[in-house]
């Protein structure tokens, strides 16, 4: 499939354009959404934490009633 060229600075310019359209978040909605990222990040890590000490736990027991 042919490409047409397109000149550089045209394409600057058409990149420019179309970048004035997006509406950017504010920043406050920015913070707010950084915020929550973090608070369920620490809370999955704290979540996985948990799964795994309560595995172990139990592995380790089970590995215990054969000895």
């Amino acid at each position: 499939m042919a490409s047409k060229t397109t000149n550089p600075f045209t394409f600057l310019q058409q990149v420019r354009a179309e970048t004035a359209k997006v509406t950017w978040p504010s920043r406050r909605e920015t913070l707010i959404s950084t915020v929550m990222v973090l608070a369920f990040a620490a809370l999955a890590a704290l979540f996985f934490f948990a799964a795994d000490q309560v595995m172990s736990w139990v592995i380790e027991l089970i590995l215990q009633i054969g000895s």
